[in-house]
């Protein structure tokens, strides 16, 4: 079974508005939903789970039965970090499920609403495969390293570099032993499931990403995610 957690706890101090980012609304629906649709949508998920922001549980759940979001089978608030929130969506898992060592747990971030189904399909292609798989994308531009944000006298190889996205993909049971081992070691606050599996002894998979799998942090990605909403209505575009 393949389980997705979405992470949603965040307050959006970046966008500077007076909603949550995940519950901004865009052309007449809000970001959150465009997320959990990507998920509705793919036949190889079976549930969603949604750490929320404390609060704001219940208009998550007006919000998922008006767009008929079927697959949400529990809404959780969320934690103080990522960490946390993803632990929290856990925890709930194995409150659910008496056996969960055939679980899938699928992590993305509820503000990356433009998540493709083939990147999906792909994570759990390599996850199947490995074990285990982080969505990536190549490093296209020169990154420097720099200490004051001023100057530099080095650039790193972007050929050698890969950011991040979500999904992450993990065996329930695995990813669950870490988050307690780490609760017990006193980490609390490293809020990619990737950074948390490497800490402790895991190889990192790839799958690949997007770049139209945007995380919206500040009003500049929200207009972003306007604009691939409006170039993915106009159909008359070649790929």
């Amino acid at each position: 079974m393949n389980i997705a957690v979405l992470t949603a706890g965040g307050i959006g101090s970046r966008t500077h508005q007076d909603l949550p980012k995940q519950f901004l609304t865009v052309e007449n629906k809000p970001i959150i939903i465009y997320t959990l649709e990507a998920f509705q949508q793919h036949p190889s998920i079976d549930e969603i789970y949604v750490s929320c922001l404390e609060g704001w549980s219940a208009v998550l759940e007006a919000y998922a039965k008006q767009f008929n979001i079927t697959k949400l089978k529990r809404i959780i608030t969320g934690g103080a970090t990522g960490q946390e929130s993803i632990y929290n969506g856990l925890k709930a898992i194995k409150e659910d499920n008496e056996e969960t060592k055939d679980i899938v747990v699928v992590i993305h971030d509820g503000n990356r609403p433009m998540l493709p189904q083939d990147v999906i399909t792909d994570n759990l292609v390599k996850q199947k495969l490995f074990g285990s798989a982080v969505t990536v994308i190549p490093t296209t531009e020169v990154v420097f390293v720099s200490k004051d944000g001023v100057e530099s006298n080095a650039a790193l190889n972007r050929e050698e570099l890969w950011r991040t996205q979500t999904p992450h993909s993990y065996r329930f049971d695995e990813l669950w032993t870490v988050h307690n081992q780490a609760i017990k070691d006193g980490v609390t606050n490293m809020a990619a499931s990737c950074s948390l599996m490497q800490k402790y002894g895991y190889t990192t998979y790839f799958s690949k990403g997007s770049e139209k799998n945007i995380k919206i942090t500040t009003v500049e990605d929200i207009e972003i995610f306007k604009a691939l909403l409006s170039a993915k209505n106009d159909e008359w575009i070649k790929k």
